[in-house]
């Protein structure tokens, strides 16, 4: 129920948001990302992400990304995971460029759910929080201090499996997130980003699965008024290891 009144009172506001004038800016991306799954047992696992962003038209770069978090699923159903992020960001807009990338420090929390509805179609959540530092810059380069700020993010997601044979599957993702500032230093965008995604997973073997996919992204900028509208194709390499199990010795 606080879900739905919270939903509802931001969808309030961006009805009376969408009738203020917006300037808005309109950027095709390519993201790609190496995805880790360490899986120690049957209870914890680290997982390591290496993610690079570049702008398509002109080609230019816009971040890097580092993070790495421990997991541990407290049932079949629900994990909950803690970790740190490192964002390296050459610039927002591929028509500035800086001879500086500012850095982002993040510590991140998360607890997700899911719900089996069938034998292929399966329902999760994810609520997230980050506590997030931005270096302080300005247009000639990086000074002492860092700016905070939290965000507050949710995600729906549903998976339907296509079809599954052995080790190999296809399943289809798609899923809305949307993102919440909140800080002191938050005065006009409350309002982060709302992501919306469709994309293909295809397991090539029970340790390697691709994923390729297309990203909706709409962003407000801390102006109030200033808009990213982002086109992106996000493609995976998913790599799941698995620690050996000790076997237990023989006895006579």
């Amino acid at each position: 129920m606080r879900t739905i009144k919270l939903f509802g009172l931001l969808f309030v506001g961006f009805i009376a948001n969408a009738q203020t004038e917006k300037n808005i800016d309109h950027q095709s991306l390519l993201w790609t990302r190496y995805y880790n799954q360490l899986a120690i047992n049957n209870k914890w696992a680290i997982h390591t992400e290496f993610d690079n962003r570049i702008f398509i038209n002109p080609v230019k770069q816009n971040l890097f990304v580092f993070r790495v978090q421990g997991r541990y699923k407290i049932s079949e159903n629900v994990e909950v995971g803690a970790g740190y992020a490192y964002f390296s960001v050459a610039t927002q807009n591929p028509d500035v460029i800086y001879n500086f990338n500012t850095p982002e420090h993040r510590a991140i929390q998360d607890i997700s759910w899911k719900h089996d509805l069938s034998n292929r179609i399966v329902l999760s959540n994810r609520f997230q929080v980050e506590e997030r530092f931005i270096q302080n810059y300005d247009k000639d380069g990086l000074f002492i201090g860092s700016t905070f700020n939290w965000r507050f993010r949710y995600r729906l997601q549903g998976d339907y499996l296509c079809w599954e044979k052995e080790n190999q599957y296809l399943k289809a993702i798609v899923y809305d997130e949307l993102m919440i500032n909140a800080g002191e230093n938050i005065i006009k965008n409350t309002f982060d980003q709302n992501r919306i995604y469709a994309g293909f997973q295809y397991g090539v073997n029970k340790n390697i699965a691709l994923e390729l996919g297309y990203l909706k992204s709409f962003q407000q900028r801390a102006s109030g008024v200033d808009y990213y509208d982002r086109d992106i194709i996000r493609f995976t390499f998913y790599h799941k290891i698995r620690l050996k199990q000790k076997q237990p010795e023989l006895t006579n």
